[in-house]
């Protein structure tokens, strides 16, 4: 039988970077912009709080609300977060 398309929760960027490239090839985001990211914020989790425990408080290593120097715009909620705005 065919499989369920699902979300599996995994972490950490050798799991994370394969899966945000093929969400971008997926959409045939070759030529992607940030722009495009950015107009589609809404298609993220914002990440709003932790460190990555080198420099706390500190705009690069902490999560904030809005784009922030570890997670970016947040998680992507699925592949259409990479489609550009009609």
């Amino acid at each position: 039988p065919a499989a369920e398309a699902a979300w599996l929760i995994v972490d950490g960027t050798s799991a994370s970077s394969p899966l945000v490239a093929g969400m971008i090839a997926s959409q045939g985001g070759g030529g992607l912009r940030p722009s495009v990211l950015y107009a589609n914020s809404g298609g993220f989790n914002d990440v709003v709080g932790g460190s990555n425990g080198f420099c706390e408080g500190s705009y690069i290593c902490t999560g904030v609300p809005g784009y922030d120097g570890p997670t970016g715009l947040g998680s992507p909620t699925s592949p259409e977060a990479f489609v550009p705005p009609v």
